[in-house]
């Protein structure tokens, strides 16, 4: 089985230790470094380039938030788990949308947390009820046209635009004209951030 290597980012260092002791008791996980603020998890992520990062979003000089943006900006591929006390809508919606993959809060149990980092790992986004919830809060309502609402399918099954077409029988011009219209609704910038929508507000749900 392949070992996840995650590099933690948490500035309290009994907070820090716990995090340790409960993943490192897993086979499957191997913890590859650890800051204590977010300038030096940056820094540690260029050294070791770890498969997931779990972080807290409140670390002195550089905040999680912060953090999140650099890394995407600089590795589009990072993949990162939020681990933090921040439990409002505009914080999860923040995260998620700077590019964080999973948000879970502090209470979540170690299994919850394994689960997250598994999925996050995999490329898939791991979001808990109650941070569905928070982010239905403040997101508009969405009208898609039945057209669209197959297109926004295809779009969360990561398929790509001559796929699409292939799919609906339509031509890959049209498929761009509705892609851009469900975007555009959504308030998306991009397919992931549609994808999460989406999925926030129940427009779609995978099996």
């Amino acid at each position: 089985m392949k070992q996840i290597r995650v590099l933690l980012i948490e500035d309290h260092f009994l907070a820090r230790m716990a995090l340790h002791s409960v993943l490192s008791g897993h086979s499957q996980i191997r913890i590859i470094g650890e800051a204590s603020d977010g300038e030096s998890g940056i820094t540690m992520f260029r050294q070791h380039r770890p498969d997931v990062v779990v972080l807290d979003l409140r670390l002195p000089r550089v905040s999680g938030f912060e953090v999140i943006t650099e890394l995407r900006k600089e590795f589009p591929a990072a993949r990162i788990v939020v681990l933090s006390n921040y439990r409002g809508s505009e914080d999860i919606y923040r995260a998620v949308r700077s590019g964080a993959m999973a948000y879970l809060t502090k209470d979540a149990s170690g299994e919850e947390l394994l689960n997250a980092i598994q999925n996050v790992d995999r490329g898939l986004r791991y979001l808990p009820h109650v941070a569905l919830d928070r982010l239905a809060e403040r997101m508009p309502s969405v009208e898609l046209t039945p057209r669209e609402s197959e297109v926004l399918a295809c779009i969360t099954q990561g398929r790509s635009n001559r796929e699409i077409a292939e799919e609906l029988r339509i031509a890959e011009k049209t498929v761009r004209i509705h892609v851009s219209s469900v975007l555009d609704k959504m308030g998306a910038r991009d397919r992931t951030q549609a994808t999460i929508y989406a999925l926030q507000r129940g427009l779609i749900h995978l099996d």
